[in-house]
C-alpha cells in the first residue's frame, strides 16, 4: 500500500500539517484533506505526553543516589541489631545456666555444653533433681548461624563459665562483624 502526504494547514496556528491517505484518486484524497481527523498538525505532535532519554537518565541518577544512602543506613544497622541479639541471647542462656545451677548445686560442664540445658547429661549425680521439660526449650544459635560457646569454667572474664559467639566468620579473634562477643564484655 501507498501513502501519499499533502501539506495541509492548521485551522489553528498556520503551521504546516501532514495528512497521509492510502493512494486513492485525488479528489478523495482532497476531501480527506479538508476533514482534520486524517491530518497530524506538526503543532499537536510536539504536545505528545513522554519522556526524554536525559529526563530518565536524570530520574535513574537520584534513584541510584537513594539507594546508595539507604544502604549505608541500613548496614550498620544490621551489625548493631546482630549484636544485640548475641547480648539477649547470652542473657537467656545465663539465666538459664543459673536455673540449671540452683536445682542441681553446679554448673554443667565444658563437655555437658549448653546442651545440658535441653536435655539432662547422662552423669547427673542426682538426677531426679533435673528440671522435667529442661531449662530452655531450644538452644538458640548465633545470629550468622553458628552454635554458641560454652566453657566452665571461665577463662575471659574471671567468672564461672564463659557464653560466647566467635562472630561471622565462625573463627577465634576478629575485628568487628568478625569479632568474639561473650559474657564477659
Amino acid at each position: 500500500m501507498r501513502v501519499i502526504s499533502l501539506p495541509h494547514h492548521s485551522r489553528k496556528s498556520g503551521n504546516p500539517a501532514h495528512c497521509f491517505f492510502p493512494m486513492e484518486g485525488e479528489e478523495q484524497a482532497e476531501q480527506k484533506q479538508r476533514d482534520s481527523r486524517f491530518c497530524r498538525n506538526d503543532d499537536e505532535r510536539s504536545g505528545e505526553s513522554g519522556f526524554t532519554l536525559t529526563e530518565l537518565m536524570v530520574v535513574l541518577v537520584i534513584i541510584g543516589l537513594l539507594a546508595t544512602v539507604v544502604v549505608i543506613n541500613v548496614l550498620p544497622a544490621a551489625d548493631q541489631a546482630n549484636q544485640t541479639k548475641v547480648r539477649a541471647d547470652i542473657s537467656t542462656l545465663e539465666s538459664a545456666l543459673e536455673q540449671y545451677r540452683l536445682d542441681n548445686m553446679t554448673y554443667p560442664r565444658s563437655e555437658q555444653g549448653l546442651e545440658a540445658l535441653v536435655t539432662p547429661p547422662s552423669d547427673l549425680t542426682q538426677p531426679q533433681r533435673y528440671r522435667s521439660g529442661g531449662y530452655i526449650r531450644r538452644l538458640p544459635n548465633d545470629p550468622w548461624g553458628n552454635p554458641y560457646q560454652y566453657s566452665q569454667p571461665g577463662t575471659q572474664g574471671g567468672g564461672p563459665y564463659d557464653i560466647f559467639t566467635y562472630g561471622a566468620d565462625g573463627q577465634p579473634g576478629g575485628e568487628a562483624e568478625n569479632a568474639d562477643i561473650g559474657n564477659w564484655q
